[in-house]
């Protein structure tokens, strides 16, 4: 079973008011209906989503929908489910707000009164043309699959006033309305009431995020540790240069100390050589002092070189 499924079928199970189911119902013909003035027809894939649309049809209009199960061959072998309404198609199109006077009616300002109304629509178009990736196998990815661009800015809108925000792109004859901001997504979900759902996507996420800082606290460890070892390394290299010159004796004693302390730990950090001098030696040195001793070495280096 895919995520969508899982969600879907969460929804599909949930108890919901007449009104509301009016709203639901109202997203889902006009986003997933074949529409003409003889009937309705609804081709669902999803066996709960199927049973929940006759019910709302049921409930809403005490009519029961004409239901037609075929086997669909596509790489394997699965079942839809085709509803058909024959009769009061006008009233019914007019009820649900689609369609007055015999024309597609886009003005929902009346129609979608309440927060509830708005996610009940919004849950429709969701149940008709949406889909979630599964966060456990690929990034954060909700979409709607919507036939014009008005569609698609309109859900956007609606979706704006829960503050969740998504883009709308043009993806074959078709318009995309996605959300890749895993918080949203989770809001989406919340906005649904799909606990299940919302309960395993927030898990994937926090383990998921959890795995990645570690991978970036590593990743930052091991950068830290290569330029301790390349930053060890420059100074033993000007320490050999000032002893195969003979030019060791011109620098105080305080820089021999961490000469000789820099040969006996070569791969520790300046921090760490500022501690074993400091514990070794009783003079309390710091990092910063550490690294202007070997500031003067390099000096001194640069210096012969250069003459």
């Amino acid at each position: 079973m895919t995520f969508t499924t899982s969600v879907k079928e969460e929804i599909s199970k949930q108890d919901i008011d007449i009104v509301s189911a009016t709203s639901e119902l109202s997203s889902f013909i006009r986003y997933d209906g074949i529409i003409n003035k003889e009937k309705i027809t609804l081709t669902i894939e999803n066996a709960s989503v199927a049973r929940r649309i006759y019910s709302l049809i049921k409930v809403i209009f005490g009519i029961k929908a004409q239901i037609i199960v075929r086997n669909q061959r596509r790489f394997r072998i699965k079942q839809i489910y085709i509803l058909e309404i024959n009769y009061n198609i006008e009233s019914i199109l007019e009820t649900l707000n689609i369609m007055h006077n015999n024309k597609v009616n886009d003005n929902n300002e009346f129609f979608l009164v309440t927060e509830e109304d708005k996610i009940a629509y919004l849950k429709g178009v969701f149940l008709a043309s949406g889909s979630i990736t599964n966060p456990q196998t690929s990034g954060y990815h909700l979409e709607f699959s919507l036939p014009y661009k008005k569609d698609a800015l309109y859900i956007n809108k609606l979706l704006e006033e829960f503050n969740i925000v998504g883009k709308v792109i043009k993806r074959g004859n078709n318009y995309m309305l996605y959300i890749k901001s895993a918080e949203m997504i989770s809001d989406v979900l919340k906005l649904f009431k799909a606990t299940n759902s919302l309960f395993f996507f927030e898990d994937i996420r926090i383990y998921r995020d959890h795995k990645n800082m570690v991978n970036r606290l590593n990743n930052c460890e091991i950068a830290n540790q290569e330029k301790v070892i390349k930053t060890g390394l420059e100074q033993l290299q000007d320490i050999k240069y000032l002893k195969d010159n003979d030019l060791v004796n011109l620098l105080d004693d305080k820089v021999k100390d961490a000469i000789y302390y820099r040969e006996k730990y070569p791969e520790s950090s300046l921090q760490e050589l500022a501690d074993i001098i400091s514990s070794e030696t009783g003079k309390v040195i710091g990092k910063s002092g550490v690294n202007h001793y070997f500031r003067k070495v390099r000096e001194l280096v640069n210096k012969h070189k250069n003459s």
